[in-house]
């Protein structure tokens, strides 16, 4: 697959504030609300996780996710379940390790579904742009207490920088991000997943809009 410098542009632009979803957000509003609400504070991606869903489940939710924000130029993309957003007809699926080989994946979706790849390591992230992906998720930038084992993990800004160097794709950094310590990462030309974060939020469109003036700020600095 031909990825033209235009279309990774492009593309970085869509991922530049990616909210990742929880069943339950801590707010206590249904979890479309709270997607909905920050789409419209300045999300520019959103994924829909859950870990313990059915895959029927899953599908129920990535329709009516797409049923209420598909008009936006958001991207919709599902976590992990290839034939759940193929299914519901969002934007692409994101893969980790454990996943579906990414190179699988791009034989049964063809573009312009989207794949994107769990990796801090830039060799991996050169695979993996091989094998079809086409953007990664790097972390854990700051450590995260989302994921078992990678609270004291911190790779720090400058491995997200290294894995986009060597992959040539767009990256997000992932883990531990807030609006307080975003603007590194957008410093690195990357985006920025964010998931406990947002969903842990009493106000969740609040912290979305601090991440958009973070990134409008680092956009007039450049």
């Amino acid at each position: 697959m031909t990825r033209t410098a235009a279309d990774r542009c492009a593309l970085a632009d869509r991922l530049r504030i990616l909210v990742i979803s929880r069943p339950e957000p801590s707010c206590g509003r249904p979890l479309l609300d709270v997607l909905s609400a920050c789409v419209d504070a300045g999300a520019t991606a959103i994924q829909l996780r859950d870990k313990e869903a059915s895959a029927r489940d899953l599908l129920e939710l990535a329709r009516a996710a797409r049923a209420r924000f598909g008009h936006a130029r958001v991207l919709l993309t599902v976590n992990d379940r290839l034939d759940v957003a193929l299914a519901a007809g969002v934007g692409g699926v994101h893969l980790g390790p454990d996943d579906l080989p990414v190179r699988a994946a791009r034989r049964v979706a063809p573009p312009p579904f989207l794949i994107g790849y769990s990796t801090d390591d830039p060799d991996q992230a050169r695979e993996a742009a091989r094998a079809g992906a086409d953007y990664v998720g790097v972390g854990a930038v700051y450590g995260t207490r989302s994921k078992p084992g990678l609270a004291d993990e911190a790779i720090g800004p400058a491995r997200v920088r290294a894995v986009m160097d060597a992959s040539g794709l767009p990256c997000v950094g992932i883990g531990g991000v807030t609006p307080a310590n975003a603007r590194p990462v957008f410093e690195t030309g990357a985006g920025v997943a964010v998931l406990s974060a947002v969903m842990d939020a009493p106000d969740p469109a609040a912290v979305v809009r601090r991440l958009a003036r973070a990134s409008r700020s680092q956009g007039r600095r450049r």
